[in-house]
Formats: C-alpha cells, sequence, structure tokens
C-alpha cells in the first residue's frame, strides 16, 4: 500500500499536467482533424490526418488557403468542414466557362485538375464573411450549392497546415 501511495504521488502530477496542457492546446493552438469527404481530392483524400491552427490572433487568412470551419447549412445540423478558401470580405465570385473568376479576374487555381461544370453568381462576399469551395469543384457540396454561400468568421476553427497521414503524404499544405 505504501508503494502505490508513492507512485501514485510520482506519477498523478506529471499526468494532471500532461491532460491539461493537451486540452489547452487542442482548445486554443492546434488540433488534428479526419478528413469526412472527397470534397477536397486530389490534394486531401478521405482519412487524411490534418493538423489545424487555431490561433485566431495570429491567423491571417488569404485565398487560397485550406481553412477548417463549422457550418449550417440550410435544412442540416452543423457540419465541420475543410475547404478551400475563395472569396474574402468584398470580394465579387463568379463561375463561367469552366473557371473561377474573382473580382473580374480569372483566378490562378494550379491545385484543380477539371474545370468547373457549373455556373455560380456573381456575389460580393459580405463584411465578416467568407465564401469556401472544395477542390473537387464539381462533387463538393460547398457554397455553391448552399442556399446562405457565405461563412461567418466566428464560425472559421483555423487554417490547415500540415497532413501527418497517411505516412506517405505527411508534409505542409
Amino acid at each position: 500500500m505504501q508503494r502505490a501511495k508513492a507512485v501514485l504521488k510520482e506519477w498523478l502530477p506529471p499526468l494532471v499536467i500532461a491532460v491539461v496542457l493537451s486540452l489547452l492546446i487542442q482548445t486554443f493552438v492546434a488540433q488534428a482533424v479526419k478528413v469526412p469527404s472527397g470534397s477536397m481530392l486530389p490534394n486531401i483524400r478521405i482519412n487524411d490526418r490534418l493538423i489545424v491552427l487555431k490561433l485566431k490572433a495570429f491567423t491571417e487568412y488569404k485565398h487560397g488557403d485550406i481553412v477548417v470551419f463549422n457550418h449550417a447549412a440550410e435544412g442540416r445540423d452543423e457540419v465541420r468542414y475543410v475547404k478551400r478558401l475563395i472569396g474574402l470580405p468584398g470580394d465579387t465570385i463568379e463561375v463561367k466557362d469552366g473557371a473561377l473568376y474573382r473580382n473580374g479576374q480569372k483566378a490562378d487555381e494550379p491545385y484543380l485538375t477539371v474545370k468547373m461544370n457549373y455556373k455560380f453568381g456573381p456575389v460580393t462576399v459580405p463584411d465578416n464573411q467568407y465564401f469556401f469551395l472544395g477542390d473537387n469543384r464539381n462533387e463538393s457540396y460547398d457554397a455553391h450549392l448552399w442556399p446562405k454561400p457565405y461563412v461567418d468568421a466566428s464560425e472559421l476553427v483555423g487554417k490547415v497546415v500540415f497532413r501527418f497521414y497517411p505516412f506517405n503524404r505527411i508534409g505542409p499544405l
């Protein structure tokens, strides 16, 4: 009994500290997420594991960033999405002739492998809102299909910075 108390006294404080630190990091700094769908194919695959940087005070979002966010499209419960940031507040977005146009200019999207087979917009992204599309443009359930195509800044979880699984595809994103 004395030995058990000694072991508990030795190991309990470091375990408690480790659990608290882990919770703090996951809540405020970074989080691992598992990709649930093929909306980002071929760049991000189903079941890929990603690290999301959640430090909002130090995160400046820009066109082309891959972002994790929570969003409730009309008629659905809130879902966690992994999509590419296409439109910032004030941007005008349009899809025509198989390509994305941002503010009247054809956007350079080297990560796409297939032309879009739909038309969308033009729409202007409101203040404090963002516009997202999946890389698998013709198969992705994203802003071009949502009744309310914008994601509020408060719904953003963070920017994807790294893929850590599968091991043969580890690297920054």
